[in-house]
């Protein structure tokens, strides 16, 4: 007599990690919640793309995987944008999804999903409705080993209602797929020019920050005296900011990236695509310097237009070239020129997000963490508030998709409790989100919301001028009062509009152990976005 599909689920579960689950219930995930076990975290968001995204900041930050549950088509197409978002930020996420009975699935019934393994595609890794019911906990066994092996990312499995009373035979966890070295021969190649090079730079990542490897990388940065850029577009902090070799976070367009990387005489990207654009002005005059390029992924490393590829997990790839270069001695070469930093910003009425940031880089406790959604604001944010943390300093959204900033910041707080959680958010972006608050204040969790209001969608309204339209319609916001929004949700909130109102608000919330928002209402007249 075997099981049921039921309890040799979640005695899976139990073995994987996976007894905090994101959710938001429909009718077809009943059968998989009955007598949930006390053992078991549901955590509950009021809309599935907040559901995905909480679970997003959760995993980052814990540096483990997450189960996500969702309802049927309709749940996993509100979802679908915060998956894209998973799949771009290499989350290792399993989608659990309600299917109708099988017995009205060949009449399209009501809640019933269509090819439901289809819907998510093309944005996780592998997904499967099981063809037997008692084949739903090696699914899902296989969805996680799936998820978690590098590159990383979202998985999906799709469960009929009445497959949960099935039985089946109990299934013993396989251990995850560990990470993979880089061929010896083309680490010989890498070690050796870097050993040549007079200028080499480093450009950093989120892997390296995911893979626990941003202390490693500071001892190969400082051995081979090398300057440190980070990746255009990166949703973590692989480099601490405030260190001398770090030379800032190169643009998402061709033709700037390319100038910066001029100076030096070797690329060795890790972690990170080469690269992630996402204007275009033109092709660059120049060619990039030799360039190698280490990365998981192997799309990543065929669809580099040039360069020497090596793939290979990065965590160790650093390591054993820090041990390789030089012998293990100390380079020679000189250190690149430390960057300018920009001058700190007057405290102006109206306020300016450089001086929010400014104030903010004063008062954040040590080993915080930053999650960002500010597109408009990005350059302040790189100008005026370094990210020193080396363990999961910073979370902002790899996709593009708004929406994840707030709710991932309750993941984060949700997965890092001992640690204060600040998020900085757009009025526009905070909107695709902003039900997350309720679930900060049900769980109680330490976070501060900073929510910069310049009423309009800037990047759009920027963007549209550096094209030359400048009546781009659909931009214009105001008049939303996030206060209310956060009181009415269980959060505690304040209002900033001068100067002089902003750090004793910030200081009073960041020492609040409840979740709080500010609202900062400031100059509407933001610079480019890049």
């Amino acid at each position: 007599m075997g099981t049921t599909v039921r309890d040799a689920t979640r005695r899976l579960l139990r073995e994987l990690g996976l007894t905090t689950v994101f959710g938001n219930p429909g009718t077809t995930e009943i059968p998989f919640l009955t007598e949930w076990p006390a053992d078991f975290r549901y955590v509950l968001g009021l809309q599935e793309s907040v559901v995905v995204a909480m679970a997003d900041g959760y995993a980052q930050a814990a540096r483990r995987p997450v189960l996500v549950n969702l309802h049927s088509a309709g749940g996993v197409g509100h979802a679908l944008g915060q998956v894209f978002t998973a799949y771009r930020n290499r989350t290792p996420m399993v989608v659990l999804a309600g299917q109708q009975v099988r017995a009205l699935l060949p009449d399209e019934p009501f809640l019933g999903a269509t090819d439901a393994t289809l819907f998510p595609r093309p944005y996780v890794k592998w997904s499967c409705e099981p063809a037997r019911a008692w084949d739903v906990p090696a699914a899902l066994a296989r969805a996680y080993r799936v998820a978690v092996q590098p590159p990383r990312g979202p998985t999906f499995v799709s469960v009929p209602a009445d497959d949960w009373d099935a039985e089946t035979e109990p299934l013993v966890a396989r251990p995850p797929i560990a990470g993979f070295a880089p061929d010896p021969d083309a680490l010989g190649e890498l070690a050796a020019a870097v050993d040549a090079s007079r200028r080499p730079a480093y450009v950093v990542g989120p892997a390296v920050d995911a893979e626990g490897a941003v202390d490693d990388m500071v001892a190969l940065a400082e051995r081979t005296r090398a300057g440190v850029w980070a990746a255009p577009m990166s949703p973590r902090c692989s480099f601490p900011e405030d260190h001398p070799l770090f030379l800032g976070w190169l643009a998402p367009e061709r033709v700037a990236a390319t100038e910066a990387l001029a100076a030096h005489d070797l690329v060795v990207v890790l972690g990170a695509p080469a690269f992630t654009y996402h204007v275009y002005r033109g092709e660059p005059d120049r060619s990039l310097p030799p360039l190698f390029l280490v990365s998981d992924d192997e799309q990543v490393l065929a669809r580099a237009p040039e360069g020497r590829g090596i793939r290979a997990t990065v965590a160790p790839t650093v390591r054993w070239l820090a041990a390789a270069v030089g012998d293990g001695e100390p380079a020679d070469r000189p250190a690149p020129a430390p960057r300018e930093r920009a001058p700190r910003p007057a405290a102006e009425s109206p306020l300016t997000a450089a001086h929010v940031y400014a104030t903010l880089a004063d008062l954040l406790p040590p080993g915080a963490i930053l999650v960002e959604e500010t597109p408009s604001h990005r350059p302040e944010l790189h100008d005026h508030l370094p990210i020193t943390a080396r363990d999961t300093g910073f979370l902002t959204v790899a996709s593009g998709t708004l929406g994840y900033g707030l709710p991932a910041a309750v993941g984060a707080a949700l997965a890092r409790p001992e640690r204060k959680v600040v998020a900085v958010l757009g009025d526009g972006s905070s909107m695709y989100g902003i039900q997350a608050l309720w679930t900060a204040a049900t769980e109680h969790v330490p976070l501060t919301c900073v929510i910069l209001d310049n009423a309009q969608y800037a990047a759009v309204r920027i963007l549209g001028e550096a094209a030359g339209s400048p009546k781009v319609p659909g931009v214009d916001l105001g008049g939303i009062d996030f206060g209310a929004l956060a009181r009415g949700m269980g959060c505690a909130a304040r209002r900033v509009s001068r100067p002089e109102e902003l750090a004793p608000a910030l200081t009073a919330a960041l020492a609040d152990p409840a979740p709080n928002v500010l609202h900062v209402e400031v100059d509407p007249g933001a610079r480019t976005p890049y």
